[in-house]
């Protein structure tokens, strides 16, 4: 079960807009959490808390492919992502850096500052302040066993050592 307060965002969230390109010359996550959401929201990073999580409408991740995006959201200390949809190499390159994300159709009844709790097991979010719950889209048995390694590079690790 996780459980945090919601952070909003919208529609067509580019990776430019969850880590700027100016920071890319970096690939230390906590050089990179340092500036997530920078362009988007400049005081993000000091209303948000570890364990907080972010809320979206379609499209989250979408523009260039880099894997800089979840690693500064996962390296924050975001607990996971909710999105009606993710772009497809973001959506790939969450799993591969171990960054939880949820695809759910009613994200839009979620508001900033809602404490929400994902319940995995039963594929519920159940949203306090609204009394309500959606469902979301099970995670796939590969991805979740990379999510449980730690993203592709620790289950390739822990796969060498059989």
């Amino acid at each position: 079960m996780i459980q945090g307060k919601v952070w909003r965002f919208g529609d067509n969230i580019d990776t430019d807009l969850i880590i700027a390109a100016r920071y890319l010359s970096s690939g230390d996550p906590n050089e990179l959490k340092k500036h997530i959401f920078e362009d988007a929201d400049p005081n993000f990073i000091s209303k948000a808390q570890k364990g907080d999580i972010i809320v979206a409408g379609s499209n989250f991740g979408c523009g260039s492919s880099r894997e800089h995006a979840p690693v500064a959201i996962r390296a924050f200390g975001i607990a996971a992502v909710i999105a009606e949809s993710f772009a497809r190499i973001f959506y790939r390159n969450a799993f591969n850096t171990g960054l939880l994300i949820y695809e759910c159709a009613d994200t839009g009844r979620i508001g900033e500052g809602d404490l929400i709790e994902i319940d995995e097991e039963s594929g519920v979010i159940v949203n306090s302040a609204k009394k309500e719950e959606y469902r979301f889209k099970t995670i796939p048995p590969f991805m979740r066993e990379l999510l449980a390694a730690g993203g592709l590079m620790e289950y390739a690790k822990k796969e060498m050592r059989l």
